[in-house]
C-alpha cells in the first residue's frame, strides 16, 4: 500500500508540479516570467550556500550580482517581492495538486477507515455493543477563532477551482486559473473583524462539514438506523469566532449575537437547498405538496426577526417523518433515503448549525465579580474570605441579587454580563445547542467556576442551561486539575447543577499553552495523566467527564496524528465523547475538501468507537512504563525550564525571529499577546506567535526541546531498550515520538547557522542546535528507523517538496531580518519583506502554527 501511495505521489504531485509550474512561464506578465526563470537558480544557490555555511545576506547578495547586476537597491527589493509572490503561488499549486490527488495519496479505505471498522465489528459479533454505544457516543470538532491560514478568500476560491481543474485534467483551465492567481493579491490591507472571521469559516460549515457529517452519519445509520436516530449529537460542530473573547477586545455581545444569526441563516439555507433537491425527485401526488409546505415553513423561519423561533425544529422533523411514511407506504420507498438524510441533518444541526462557545480568561471573570460585589456589597457573607473552599463555592452558587439595573464602567465587566444575556437570547432562538458552554481560560480551580456560575444567577438566569468548562493549561494547573474537579464534585450545590446537565462535565485541556509552559514532553504527559486522574475522580463521583482538547496544527500545539493519539487512550481515560479544536491551516488542509473531511472525521469516529467497543485494558501502561514516563517528563521539564529561563530566551525571539511581525500582520482580529505595551512576558504571549516564530526560524523548538535529553538519560543508565519496547507497544508513546519527528523533519538549522558566530546569541543558538541533533539521534534509535518518518513516506515526500519550494522565501526572510538588525534608520521595506515571507512559509508548512 505504501509503495503505491508513494508512486501516486511522485506521479500526481511531484511530476505534475514540474509540468504545471512551467505554465507560469507562459503567463503574459514580464515580471512573473523573468522571476520564474530565475527561481530554480536562486533555489540552487540557497541550497549550496547554506551547505557552505554562508549567511543569507551573502547568498542573496551574490545571487543578485551574478544574475541581476543591473538592479539598484529599490529594484532589488522589488525583485525579492516578486520572488515571494512567485513562491506563494507555487505553494498554492502544490496544495491544489495534493488535494486533487487526495484519495490516491492517502489510505482512504485502510484498516482505520469507518467502513473497515464496521465490517470488523460485524465479523467479531460485537454489533450488540455498537447498538448500546451509538446512542451515547459522539464527536465534536470546534472551528476556532485562530486564523493561521493566510490565503485570502479570493485565493482560496481559486485554489478550490484549481483543484477541480487538475483532477479533471483540464490543462487550459489550469493555465487560466494560474494566470488569475498571478493577478490576485495574497495579503490583506486591513485586519479582519471577528465577524469577518466567522463568515470565512462558515464557508467550511456549509460546503464541507454539512455534507461530510451527513455522509458519515448515513454510513453508520445503514447498519444501526434506530440507534443513530436516537442520537442528535453523534457528530456535532462547535464554533469560536464571535464567542471567544479571551484576549480579544474586538469581540463583544453584539458580535456574538450577529455570529449566532449567521450560523442560523447558514444552516437554514442548507435545508432549503436540500428541499429543492428533494422536490426534483419526490414529485408524487401528496408528497410534493408536503415538501412545498415544509419549504414555506423554512422560508418563514429564515426571514424570522423575532427573538424566538416561529417554527421549532421538532415540527420540521415531524413533517419529514410524515412525508417519509407516506413515501414508504404509497411509493415503494422511492428516494426515501434522501428524506431520511435531511431529517437526520435537521436533528444534528437544528437551527444552530454549530454551537457557539463563549470563552473568557478567569482573571477577567474575577475582576467582573469584584466589580459586581463592589456594586452589590451585601451579596456575600461577611466571613466569605475566611471560609473553607467548599463553603466559598456554596456561597457563590447560592448568591442572591441582581445586576440588571447596574451600569459598569469597566468594558470587560460590562461585556461579561452582556455575554451571559446574549447566550440566553441565542438559546431562545437557535435552541439550547446554539450557545450553551462557557469556557474559563487559565482556570485555577473550583472558585473560578463558581464565580461565573454566580454571575449567571445575578443576571436572573437561576438554573442556566449551560455547561461550565474549566480550561487547564499550565503544567501546574494540569497537575492539580484532578483535585480541582474533586472539590467541585464534592460540593452539593454544584452537584445539583450537574444533575440538570445529566451528570456530564466537560473539561478542556490546552496543549498549546501547556507546551509553551513546560515543553513538549512534559506537556503531553501532564495532559495524559490529568485525563486519567479526572476520569478516575469523575467515575467515582458518578459523573461522565467529556474531554475537550485544545489542539493546534503542529505537534507543538497538540497536532500531528490525531487517530493515533485518540486510539491510544486506553481504559483509564473517558472517551465516549471526543472533542477537539480545529485551527487555521488544519481546517483547510485536513478538512478543505469533502473527501478529506470524511476521511479525517471518519478516523476520529473509528478511534472513539474502537476504544469503546473493544477491550482497551491491553493499551494501559504498566507501572514500569509510568515510572519511565514520569522520569523522562521530569528530565524534559527541567531541560526546557533551564532553556526557557535563560536570560536570552525572550531577547532571542524578539531580536532574531519573526515574533513581533505576527502582531503587525493583518491576519487575525486578535492581538498576539494578552496585554498591550510593556516588557514582553512569556505568560502573556499567545501560543500561535510563539510556536510560529520558532517555525519561521525552522527550529521548531516547542516540538522537541527536552525530549532528546530525556531519552539520552535513559540510554546512559542502560534503559534504552525499555524505551524501544515501549515504543513498540504503546500508541501514546509512538504518537509522541512520531509527532516530534514531524517537527524535526520540518527544521533546517542551516538557515540560521550564521547565528552560531553571533556575539550575543551564538552560544544560545548552539544550545538549541545541540538539543535538536540529540533529539534526532535518539528518535531514530528508539523507533529503529534509518530516516525520520520512514513509516510514512507520503508525509516525508510532502514535507520535502514543500521545504524545497519555500527555501528561497526563508532565505529572503533571514536576509531581511539581518538588514533590519544592521540598520539604524527606516526599516519599513525590510519589515514588509519579513511579513510577506511569513505568510508563504506558514501556508507551505500547512500545520506550522
Amino acid at each position: 500500500m505504501n509503495e503505491q501511495i508513494v508512486k501516486n505521489f511522485e506521479e500526481l504531485v511531484e511530476l505534475n508540479f514540474q509540468i504545471y509550474s512551467n505554465l507560469f512561464l507562459t503567463i503574459p506578465m514580464d515580471a512573473m516570467v523573468k522571476t520564474g526563470m530565475l527561481i530554480p537558480i536562486l533555489r540552487d544557490d540557497c541550497d549550496k550556500g547554506l551547505a557552505e555555511a554562508k549567511d543569507p545576506e551573502t547568498i542573496i547578495g551574490d545571487f543578485i550580482k551574478k544574475n541581476r547586476p543591473e538592479l539598484g537597491e529599490k529594484e532589488k527589493i522589488d525583485f525579492l517581492f516578486h520572488v515571494i509572490q512567485y513562491v506563494e503561488r507555487q505553494i498554492l499549486l502544490v496544495d491544489a495538486l495534493e488535494d486533487a490527488a487526495y484519495s490516491k495519496i492517502h489510505r482512504i479505505d485502510g484498516p482505520n477507515s469507518l467502513d473497515q471498522l464496521l465490517q470488523r465489528i460485524k465479523d467479531d459479533n460485537l454489533e450488540w455493543k455498537m447498538k448500546h454505544l451509538i446512542p451515547k457516543f459522539g464527536i465534536r470538532v470546534v472551528l476556532t477563532a485562530h486564523p493561521t491560514q493566510f490565503y485570502p478568500g479570493q485565493a482560496l476560491a481559486i485554489s478550490a477551482d484549481l483543484t477541480k481543474a487538475i483532477a479533471a485534467k483540464e490543462v487550459l483551465s489550469v493555465r487560466d486559473l494560474m494566470h488569475q492567481l498571478s493577478k490576485t493579491p495574497f495579503f490583506r490591507k486591513q485586519k479582519p473583524t471577528p465577524y469577518n472571521e466567522a463568515v470565512r469559516l462558515s464557508w467550511y460549515l456549509i460546503n464541507i462539514f454539512y455534507p461530510a457529517a451527513s455522509d458519515l452519519v448515513e454510513t453508520i445509520g445503514a447498519s444501526y438506523p434506530e440507534e443513530v436516530d436516537e442520537n442528535n449529537q453523534l457528530i456535532s460542530l462547535g464554533f469560536w469566532p464571535g464567542g471567544d473573547r479571551d484576549g480579544n477586545p474586538f469581540v463583544d455581545a453584539d458580535t456574538t449575537l450577529k455570529v449566532a444569526e449567521l450560523l442560523r441563516s447558514s444552516v437554514l439555507t442548507c435545508y432549503l437547498d436540500d428541499i429543492k433537491i428533494l422536490k426534483r425527485r419526490l414529485t408524487f401526488a401528496g408528497v410534493y405538496e408536503k415538501l412545498e409546505e415544509l419549504e414555506s415553513k423554512l422560508q418563514v423561519e429564515f426571514s424570522n426577526t423575532d427573538n424566538t423561533a416561529t417554527i421549532p425544529p421538532m415540527e420540521l422533523l415531524q413533517s419529514l417523518a410524515d412525508t417519509e411514511r407516506l413515501v414508504v407506504d404509497n411509493h415503494h420507498s422511492l428516494f426515501v433515503s434522501q428524506i431520511r438524510s435531511l431529517r437526520r441533518k435537521i436533528s444534528l444541526f437544528g437551527y444552530h448549525f454549530a454551537s457557539l462557545d463563549i470563552r473568557q480568561d478567569s482573571r477577567i471573570i474575577s475582576q467582573a465579580f469584584t466589580d459586581v460585589t463592589s456594586a452589590l456589597p451585601d451579596i456575600l457573607p461577611p466571613e466569605y474570605d475566611e471560609m473553607e473552599l467548599n463553603d466559598q463555592v456554596s456561597a457563590l452558587i447560592r448568591i442572591q441579587g441582581s445586576v440588571s439595573n447596574i451600569h459598569f464602567e469597566n468594558e470587560l465587566t460590562a461585556d461579561t454580563i452582556a455575554s451571559i444575556n446574549a447566550m440566553r437570547q441565542i438559546q431562545h432562538k437557535n435552541g439550547e445547542y446554539g450557545c450553551n458552554r462557557y469556557i474559563i481560560s487559565n482556570c485555577r480551580g473550583a472558585v473560578d467556576i463558581a464565580k461565573i456560575l454566580s454571575l449567571y444567577k445575578l443576571t436572573g438566569w437561576e438554573d442556566p442551561t449551560v455547561d461550565f468548562v474549566p480550561l487547564f493549561e499550565t503544567i501546574d494547573d494540569l497537575k492539580h486539575a484532578g483535585q480541582s474537579m474533586k472539590q467541585l464534585y464534592e460540593n452539593e450545590d454544584y452537584k445539583s447543577h450537574l444533575a440538570s446537565r445529566k451528570y456530564f462535565q466537560t473539561v478542556m485541556l490546552g496543549f498549546s499553552d501547556g507546551t509553551k509552559d513546560g515543553g513538549y514532553l512534559a506537556a503531553n504527559w501532564s495532559i495524559f495523566t490529568a485525563k486519567e486522574q479526572i476520569t478516575s475522580i469523575s467515575r467515582a463521583a458518578g459523573i461522565e467527564v467529556i474531554f475537550f482538547d485544545g489542539r493546534g496544527g503542529p505537534p507543538a500545539r497538540g497536532g500531528g496524528n490525531t487517530h493515533l493519539f485518540y486510539a491510544a487512550l486506553g481504559s483509564k481515560i473517558e472517551s465516549r465523547k471526543l472533542q477537539l479544536t480545529l485551527q487555521g491551516q488544519t481546517i483547510s488542509s485536513h478538512y478543505g475538501l469533502k473527501e478529506s473531511a470524511i476521511h479525517n472525521l471518519g478516523y476520529l469516529l473509528t478511534a472513539g468507537l474502537t476504544n469503546n467497543v473493544y477491550n482497551q485494558s491491553d493499551k494501559d501502561m504498566t507501572d514500569d512504563d509510568r515510572k519511565l514516563m514520569n522520569t523522562m517528563a521530569e528530565v524534559g521539564l527541567q531541560k526546557y525550564n533551564e532553556f526557557k529561563n535563560h536570560p536570552l530566551f525572550i531577547p532571542f525571539l524578539e531580536e532574531r525571529s519573526t515574533l513581533k511581525y505576527y502582531g503587525m500582520a493583518n491576519i487575525s482580529s486578535r492581538p498576539s499577546k494578552r496585554k498591550d505595551g510593556g516588557k514582553l512576558v512569556l505568560d502573556d504571549l499567545r501560543a500561535i506567535p510563539f510556536v510560529g516564530a520558532w517555525s519561521q526560524l525552522k527550529q521548531n523548538v516547542p516540538g522537541f526541546f527536552g525530549l532528546g535529553t530525556a531519552l539520552k538519560q535513559q540510554e546512559e543508565i542502560g534503559n534504552l531498550q525499555h524505551c524501544v519496547d515501549f515504543y513498540g507497544r504503546s500508541g501514546f508513546f509512538r504518537a509522541l515520538i512520531s509527532n516530534s519527528m514531524q517537527s524535526i523533519s520540518k527544521s533546517n538549522f542551516a538557515l540560521t547557522r550564521y547565528m552560531e558566530k553571533d556575539e550575543k546569541f551564538g552560544e544560545f543558538w548552539k544550545i538549541i542546535h545541540n538539543e535538536f541533533q540529540l533529539t534526532r539521534e535518539m528518535l531514530l534509535k528508539v523507533s529503529g528507523m534509518m530516516v525520520l518518518l520512514e513509516d510514512n513516506p507520503r508525509s516525508r515526500k510532502s514535507i520535502k517538496i514543500r521545504e524545497n519550494i519555500v527555501l528561497p522565501l526563508l532565505v529572503i526572510q533571514q536576509y531581511a531580518l539581518m538588514k533590519i538588525q544592521e540598520s539604524d534608520s527606516n526599516t519599513t521595506t525590510y519589515e514588509k519583506l519579513v511579513m510577506r515571507s511569513l505568510f508563504g512559509n506558514i501556508n507551505a508548512t500547512r500545520n506550522a502554527v
